[in-house]
Parts: C-alpha cells; structure tokens; sequence
C-alpha cells in the first residue's frame, strides 16, 4: 500500500497488523476494547433493521472477501430468476452482508484513493486490472459490467438497492481494518475508523459484525449462501 510518504506495506504484512489488531482486541481488557462496540449496539437498536425482511422469498449473501462480480451478480440472479418463476422482485428479500476482507465495498470511491484499499485488500479495478482506486461498484457505467448472453447487467449497489436489497457492513472490521491502515499509514486510529464510518455508503447499513448479521437474517428466515 502506498502512502503519502512513498512506503509500501506489502500484502502479507498488511494482514499481520490485522492479525495482531484482532488479538489485542479480543485480549484487552473488556472497558477498552469491547465496551466501545457495546455502546454503540445500545445506542442504535440494529435489530430493527432486520424487521425489513418480509418477502416471500429471503435470502442472505454473505460475503467475506472481494470475489469478482459474484457478491452483486448473485443477488441479481436471485431477484431475476424469482421474478421469471412469477415472484415479483419487491416480494423478495436480499441481504447482503458485507464483512471481513470485503469492507471496502461499503466505502465512498474517495476513500479507495484516499487509503489505497485496492492495493490493501488485493482488490483490482475490472478496467483496469491494477490496484482499485474507486469502488467499482458504486454507480457503476451502465457498459461497465456485461456478461456473455445477457449482456449488460445492472449491477451496482445502487441498482441492487433500488430492487430492494438490502446492505450492511461489519462495525467489527471496520474498527480492526481500518486500525491496520492507519498503523501502516502512521495515522492515528480513532482518526481513521471515524473517517471509514463516516464514508459508509447511503442506505448500507453498518452491523455490529458480519456473523451477528449472518445470524439475524437466518433468525429472519433466510436461507444462507456464501459468496
């Protein structure tokens, strides 16, 4: 990952500082570590969000790392196949959970420039075939994504939100995540978290962590694939 300073943070050691950002957070003291994402849990009530799932049809995608087009090419197949088989996509309910390595497509296209998350999270730009300095999926072209037989497919997050998908993000990673940034961009952390919660996409929600999710849209009767 490159920064202002010109230094590099290779991949394996940009996990590292994951890897250690994620003992210290489960082995400090609970009025350090945990106490901050308890409050926010109290202060928010994220079970109510849930409430939304009411079609006929549920299912949540849950994705834990950036895998091609498949965390938004799925849901559309599953709204388009429902809707052929005579299920109106609004009777359908998709979750997508956003979680672990796949964070930063939650994110503004800013904050790809801003700390680099294509060269961070191994994420490279369809069009380009380097590291991403956008996020690709926000408000894509309309030509941006076409597929053999069907030919272009809206795939965006914001086309999959107007059909009624419903997005959320792991509050867990984002804390753990964008701690390694800021490690490796020596900047200060709270800076860094506050900039990443602040950069969340409109209407994606942001979840206490991605299992919890996982959890509650299964509570909510959905069936359960991983992408």
């Amino acid at each position: 990952m490159t920064t202002k300073n010109n230094t590099f943070i290779h991949r394996r050691g940009f996990i590292g500082m994951i890897s250690a950002g994620a003992v210290t957070l489960f082995t400090s003291p609970l009025t350090s570590a945990v106490n901050p994402v308890a409050s926010w849990v109290e202060a928010e009530d994220p079970d109510s969000w849930f409430n939304k799932i009411q079609g006929k049809h549920r299912i949540v995608f849950d994705v834990t790392e950036p895998k091609d087009i498949f965390p938004f090419a799925w849901p559309a197949v599953f709204l388009v196949t429902n809707q052929s088989t005579g299920t109106d996509p609004k009777d359908c309910s998709v979750v997508v959970i956003l979680r672990h390595e796949s964070i930063p497509f939650a994110m503004q296209p800013a904050l790809w420039e801003k700390y680099h998350l294509g060269e961070a999270f191994k994420y490279n730009d369809p069009k380009t075939g380097q590291p991403s300095v956008r996020n690709p999926y926000w408000k894509p072209d309309p030509n941006d994504f076409i597929l053999p037989g069907l030919g272009p497919v809206p795939i965006g997050i914001n086309d999959l939100q107007q059909q009624g998908v419903m997005f959320c993000v792991c509050n867990m990673a984002i804390r753990v995540y964008s701690a390694a940034v800021a490690q490796g961009m020596s900047m200060d952390p709270e800076a860094v978290r506050k900039d990443f919660l602040d950069n969340v996409l409109p209407g994606i929600e942001v979840v206490p962590s991605g299992v919890w999710a996982v959890g509650r849209a299964q509570e909510h009767g959905c069936a359960y694939c991983r992408v």
